[in-house]
């Protein structure tokens, strides 16, 4: 990308050289109250064009900076806002004490124990570790 934007530049400096050749010409622009200045063409053109693009583009730049601004604000409230909403839930956990969490770990755990486990028989929907006797088909030891 870099390339591209020398080559932006190599290139509009090609044209302006080029043209301040060709037209080398003394011009003359009458002014206000009967003042006339003399100058060549390219300067009158070039300085045409700066005085209508610069106050464009500082505006724009300005304008730029002014959003850039707002959204590192907006972005580190966001952060802010994140990490205190985070904050007391991590504070609730060790408030809860061991009991509470015990309980949520051995929960998590046997979640994922039963899932783990062997798939159900399609004919008799038990699993291999269900503890079922041949006696008492409907019901499970635990």
């Amino acid at each position: 990308m870099q390339f591209l934007k020398t080559l932006f530049w190599v290139a509009l400096a090609v044209v302006l050289v080029v043209f301040a050749a060709n037209n080398w010409e003394p011009v003359s622009v009458g002014l206000w109250g009967g003042l006339r200045m003399d100058t060549k063409l390219p300067v009158l053109v070039i300085s045409a064009f700066l005085i209508g693009f610069l106050p464009l583009y500082l505006v724009y730049r300005t304008m730029l900076w002014r959003l850039r601004r707002r959204v590192a604000s907006l972005e580190a409230s966001q952060r802010s806002a994140t990490a205190s909403a985070t904050a007391p839930k991590a504070a609730d956990a060790s408030a809860m004490g061991g009991g509470a969490r015990d309980r949520a770990d051995q929960r998590a755990h046997d979640a994922r124990a039963y899932e783990d486990r062997a798939p159900a028989d399609p004919v008799t929907g038990t699993r291999p570790d269900d503890g079922l006797s041949s006696s008492n088909p409907g019901r499970s030891s635990r």
